[in-house]
């Protein structure tokens, strides 16, 4: 039997469309709009003014914080100026605008397509590259992964978990990099295991993955320390606790991080970004991207430069289809709808869901009828329907008694809700003013 999490869970329709399609490079743009913030932490600083000459891979944005990450140029060209610029948030922040000329790459960037399996530097060493390179969560939560990679005073990595799982209806951009990257990714996994210590690998695949899971298993052979874990199919098997436990049987405490029971989490993507960084000195530039939707002409797999317009994307994939509601940064269950095409693709764009008009409209929302369905999938054992009626009534302390920081966000609770009540928008909020009243408390 296949190994999935014990608690809660649902199964949506799967609709991965864009599956078995090769990674396509997109032309690049006439310009680029590079956000400052493209990760959880302090916005970078930028490091070049109007009129200077950048080249791929030249930093344009230095971190100033601990928790940050540096930002390098996507493209050659000269710099047009810094501004604000409408990101996926609809907000507007500092930005680096570049007209390109050409495509001239830093000198220290190997850009030849040999697999470099051997790794001979430091822990210490191997997190500088990373750290330099800009390196994120490319799973969505774009956490800087040289922090995630330093585990705090007092813990002791044992395993390191590789997140194959792309739980997320339609998503299929980690897939396309595992079918076209497995020697790479299995690269990367070494070396991460080398910055931590640790001397055991498992990469967690769901299983309807199948041509994934084969070409590692074949792969895998010549990496001893690494294992290969079919899981079931079972959404939101790719949240850390939820694939921690699917894979080791371990729960991560309430308020904990996963450290706590001796595993790191990485992502496929970040895992490739980092033997890129590594191996061949390229910062985090590109990215893989699906775009899709039931009514797309050709749904895809792109590889994009960061700071590359959405509707780039869109038009490769066919054009914007007539009757569309909405545009989703992300998957159907935890994505955000964006206010504008025109926004940049960045480090944490995993895909953009295109949905018509019909399917993009919310349902008349009906009274509670106490059915507990909710409760039952919520894979962090909370109870929705208390958490959206103590945000509604603004009972802050019973929410957090009742573990609302816990939520995950997955959406699990709002799609099996038969009176398609707004469960996860309250608790979203509700968890945000907690959060905020915790921060105070502390100081």
């Amino acid at each position: 039997m296949l190994k999935t999490f014990k608690l809660g869970g649902i199964h949506p329709k799967e609709r991965k469309i864009s599956a078995g399609k090769a990674i396509q490079p997109i032309v690049i743009p006439k310009q680029v709009v590079i956000p400052m913030s493209q990760h959880i932490g302090a916005p970078c600083q930028p490091i070049v003014k109007k009129g200077d000459k950048v080249k791929v891979g030249t930093q344009i944005g230095k971190s100033v914080g601990y928790v940050s990450a540096n930002i390098h140029s996507s493209v050659s060209g000269t710099v047009l100026k810094i501004d604000k610029a409408l990101d996926s948030s609809g907000y507007k922040r500092d930005a680096v605008f570049i007209n390109c000329e050409g495509d001239e790459w830093e000198e220290t960037i190997d850009r030849s397509d040999t697999i470099k399996r051997e790794c001979t530097l430091s822990p210490t060493e191997i997190l500088s590259k990373i750290e330099k390179a800009g390196i994120v969560g490319m799973g969505g939560a774009t956490f800087p992964s040289h922090v995630k990679l330093t585990p705090p005073p007092g813990t002791t990595p044992e395993i390191l978990i590789i997140n194959g799982v792309e739980c997320e209806p339609y998503l299929t951009s980690d897939h396309a990099l595992m079918i076209e990257k497995t020697e790479e990714i299995l690269v990367g996994t070494t070396i991460v295991m080398k910055a931590l210590n640790v001397n055991k690998a498992i990469i967690g695949i769901e299983n309807n993955k199948k041509d994934a899971i084969t070409g590692f298993k074949k792969l895998s052979k010549e990496y001893p320390n690494i294992e290969i874990q079919p899981l079931k199919v079972q959404y939101p098997q790719g949240g850390e606790k939820q694939l921690i436990d699917a894979v080791l049987k371990r729960q991560v405490p309430s308020g904990s991080l996963p450290i706590s029971v001796g595993a790191v989490v990485q992502n496929v993507g970040t895992i490739f970004a980092v033997y890129e960084a590594v191996q061949n000195n390229k910062p985090l530039i590109d990215r893989v991207v699906t775009i899709t939707g039931d009514h797309v002409s050709k749904p895809s797999n792109f590889l994009s430069r960061i700071g590359t317009p959405l509707n780039n994307l869109i038009e490769e994939a066919g054009g914007l289809p007539n009757e569309t509601g909405k545009i989703v940064s992300g998957g159907p269950m935890m994505g955000k709808a964006l206010a504008s095409i025109e926004i940049p693709i960045t480090k944490g764009t995993s895909g953009i869901l295109i949905i018509p008009t019909l399917a993009a409209k919310r349902k008349v929302m009906k009274e509670c009828i106490r059915c507990t369905k909710c409760i039952t999938v919520c894979p962090m054992g909370l109870n929705p329907t208390l958490l959206m009626n103590l945000t509604e009534y603004e009972v802050w302390d019973k929410a957090e008694l009742n573990h609302i920081t816990d939520c995950i966000e997955c959406g699990s609770c709002s799609f099996i809700c038969p009176s398609h009540r707004p469960l996860l928008d309250y608790i979203k909020l509700g968890k945000g003013k907690v959060n905020t009243i915790i921060r105070t408390r502390k100081n």
